[in-house]
């Protein structure tokens, strides 16, 4: 999808250098947590989906909704907030309980929808930006982003495992913030020749996946496998690769796509920018295969400044070739290196148990499970990464 880099919505958030990271790639403020009144009768919907998706109304009162004023949305944060609320009705009407998987989005979401994702350089699509970036909020604004301490702004069934889930997520977001803090400084430091710096940025990215590792470690504790696949996974699903939507999804009214059927992924992890970026930092390069071509497509479906920041990580000096330079110095530098390629293989390691145990497992009762929310079969083509990803050790 084209977008213009130099939009106002995101242009502050362009400069890699200027970066807040405080939060990671979240939002450094906590989301808009509602829009204003001009936005009442879809605000009043999106609280009540937990509700209305065990209704037979579901549908009819999303029709029935009046226009979406777009035209009073100003900043970035109202923004974000009403793609998840378009996101989130969209993919309820779509995959409501106890309905047929609907075939098209009726005119008015789908005309709000366009309209804010072309201005957020994005695709109409539900994507883990809208679902877990900008979906949160602290119960207290002055403790940590951490699980614990944050609640979904917008559910679809509600309930403990879809908010541990979420913010599961919300929370190893957080904890990347010191990692992608030192991705660019670090590799400055390699422009200089400064070793020190260069061993200090490698040992943060080591620690760093190390936390986030510990952190979904938990999602055990209060998201259940079972529950996951049957009551939360089932609403993350887009309209590519799914065989209940084999020609795609019709966007009523939207003349961009001429009433034609559109072919858009689901929501998925692999639409967080982190792991990209700590890739590019440390030169992973992974063999060409249907995954890696999938992983570039997501790109599409990231926010605008975190994939802009991923392409100037790649794009900046080599970190391995400075490494691989210096082989026979004091073992200091390989070492901080080697440590940061196994802490991401142990990350990808844990990462692919919990899809075995949370997608495969379920599906297999049913004779399901090995396609992601994202529409690939997902299994194969994550073990050849993690393998790839060791296999770079100096």
């Amino acid at each position: 999808m084209a977008y213009e880099r130099a939009d106002p919505l995101y242009a502050p958030l362009m400069s890699p250098a200027a970066r807040n990271f405080t939060h990671g790639f979240l939002p450094p403020d906590d989301p808009l947590p509602r829009l204003s009144e001009h936005f009442d009768d879809w605000e009043q919907i999106g609280n009540e989906l937990p509700k209305l998706a065990l209704s037979r109304h579901i549908r009819p009162i999303v029709e029935d909704l009046p226009p979406f004023p777009a035209d009073r949305l100003d900043t970035l944060s109202e923004h974000e907030r009403a793609m998840s609320l378009l996101s989130f009705l969209a993919n309820m009407y779509v995959f409501a309980p106890d309905h047929p998987v609907a075939t098209a989005i009726p005119r008015n979401l789908a005309r709000a929808w366009y309209t804010v994702a072309c201005r957020l350089g994005r695709l109409p699509m539900l994507t883990y930006a809208s679902q877990v970036m900008y979906n949160w909020r602290r119960f207290d604004r002055q403790d940590l982003v951490e699980v614990g301490n944050l609640h979904m702004l917008l559910n679809f069934l509600g309930g403990m495992d879809e908010e541990w889930f979420v913010t599961i997520h919300v929370h190893i977001e957080a904890v990347a913030g010191r990692a992608l803090s030192v991705l660019i400084p670090g590799q400055d430091a390699v422009s200089r020749g400064d070793a020190e710096t260069v061993v200090r940025a490698l040992d943060a990215v080591t620690e760093t996946l190390h936390e986030m590792r510990a952190v979904l470690e938990r999602m055990t504790e209060r998201c259940d496998p079972n529950t996951y696949y049957h009551r939360v996974r089932p609403y993350m699903f887009g309209w590519k690769n799914n065989p209940e939507l084999p020609d795609g999804m019709v966007y009523t009214g939207v003349e961009a796509y001429g009433d034609k059927p559109q072919q858009f992924r689901g929501e998925t992890g692999a639409q967080s920018a982190v792991i990209y970026a700590v890739d590019g930092f440390l030169g992973i390069e992974h063999g060409y295969d249907e995954m890696r071509a999938y992983l570039m497509e997501m790109r599409d479906y990231m926010p605008a400044q975190d994939r802009h920041f991923i392409e100037a990580v790649e794009q900046g000096a080599s970190v391995r070739a400075f490494v691989q330079e210096r082989i026979h110095d004091p073992p200091k530098l390989r070492k901080a290196y080697n440590d940061a390629v196994a802490a991401l293989y142990e990350f990808r390691r844990l990462h692919i148990e919990y899809a075995a145990m949370y997608v495969l497992k379920p599906g297999q009762r049913e004779n399901k499970g090995h396609v992601g929310t994202g529409g690939t079969p997902f299994t194969v083509y994550l073990k050849k990464h993690i393998d790839e990803t060791l296999a770079h050790r100096i």
